[in-house]
């Protein structure tokens, strides 16, 4: 405990936290007013330069002086540096110091929140709901089982067996198989004509059913008298006919 007092420090008053804000709002005034004179020695040490620069051994008497008022500044400058060094590292500090005493009490706030938490529950209460929690949902996994299975087997009453009906559909379709196979007609074989070829034998009826419906279309029209083509169509036509 003495330990983290030394890391954080003890508890101050609001009247101490107000003196070490306004400590640290001081130490930020004096860093800008340093800074701002860290500008003006470095403008007066190069203008020093610059004068002696122009004097160079025109007037080195003049030279001379502004070489000794720009090493002035110069210095100056080094003791404002390490100022503002000093006091950025104290405010710094004192910025880590409030802040380590505010984690301290959030932490502080914290614990005390989470023991008052816990001060009706303990270990063993824990333990006990969660095997309700477990049992419950065994119970709950159970009753899911029970309503997903099938209306027979919750029940009692016997299962369909899957293999009968794939088989009863088997048959169903062999018979309207055969059915199909039954109604069938035999296919014509065809037999050649003996008195000459099938290609001749095919041009010849298409022709004479070409020249057989050109007579019926004129059979329709208003009766002429036959010439001898007529005739000889007509023959070709029975010829046909009796094939």
């Amino acid at each position: 405990m003495n330990r983290l007092k030394r890391i954080f420090g003890v508890r101050k008053s609001p009247n101490e936290q107000n003196s070490s804000l306004s400590t640290i709002n001081t130490l930020r005034e004096m860093e800008e007013m340093l800074s701002k004179k860290q500008i003006f020695l470095e403008e007066q040490a190069q203008a020093q330069l610059s004068l002696a620069r122009k004097h160079g051994l025109k007037n080195k008497r003049a030279a001379l002086l502004a070489l000794k008022r720009k090493k002035r500044f110069e210095t100056l400058l080094q003791q404002v540096d390490g100022t503002l060094s000093t006091l950025e590292m104290q405010r710094e500090a004192l910025e880590q110091a409030k802040n380590n005493i505010s984690v301290l009490q959030a932490m502080k706030s914290a614990a005390q929140t989470l023991k008052s938490a816990q001060l009706h529950m303990d270990v063993d209460q824990v333990h006990d709901v969660m095997d309700d929690i477990a049992e419950q949902q065994e119970v709950a996994q159970q009753i899911s089982q029970a309503i997903s299975s099938p209306i027979p087997a919750v029940f009692g009453g016997t299962e369909v067996d899957e293999a009968e009906l794939e088989k009863e559909l088997e048959a169903l379709e062999q018979e309207d198989l055969d059915r199909e196979l039954l109604h069938i007609e035999p296919f014509s074989v065809f037999q050649p004509h003996e008195d000459g070829p099938p290609g001749r034998q095919s041009s010849e009826e298409g022709q004479a059913s070409k020249k057989d419906g050109g007579a019926q279309s004129q059979s329709r029209k208003a009766p002429e008298p036959k010439t001898e083509e007529d005739k000889e169509l007509d023959e070709l036509s029975q010829w046909a006919a009796t094939m």
